[in-house]
């Protein structure tokens, strides 16, 4: 799992990262994935499922996703 740094405060969201390692580091996440359809984010499998797989799972496009989390 890449983390790279844009600022100290701030990094990139890659598509192998877990679901619940974003929300534990970017909180803000949460409501990105919340409008995208990911309503079940709290789930424990959400929360062990990589961006891509998460995305498979609820039909959304891989990079859409990842750009919405990176904005």
């Amino acid at each position: 799992m890449a983390i790279e740094n844009k600022k100290e405060d701030e990094f990139v969201i890659t598509g192998d990262m877990l679901i619940g390692d974003i929300i534990r580091r970017k909180p803000q996440a949460i409501d990105t994935l919340l409008r995208v359809g990911m309503g079940c984010i709290a789930c424990p499998s959400s929360l062990m499922e990589s961006v891509e797989e998460a995305a498979m799972v609820h039909g959304l496009d891989t990079e859409y996703l990842l750009e919405k989390l990176n904005n």
